[in-house]
């Protein structure tokens, strides 16, 4: 849930940012822009997929108690 993990949300958001971008710039012929845009999303997936841990850890954490 947003409320465990509140990167999420906004990590989903630049991810999906990233990949337009990336695509439009890719369709227009600017590949390095393009390349660079898909690099980004890589590293936007990899703070969601961190946020998304992150969130499951501290639900688990805090059920324990």
């Amino acid at each position: 849930r947003a409320s465990q993990s509140p990167s999420f949300p906004p990590g989903c958001l630049c991810t999906v940012s990233a990949l337009a971008y990336g695509m439009i710039c890719f369709r227009k012929g600017n590949t390095r822009r393009s390349q660079l845009m898909m690099r980004a999303r890589v590293l936007a997936q990899g703070f969601t997929f961190a946020a998304l841990l992150g969130g499951m850890v501290a639900s688990a954490v805090k059920s324990r108690q």
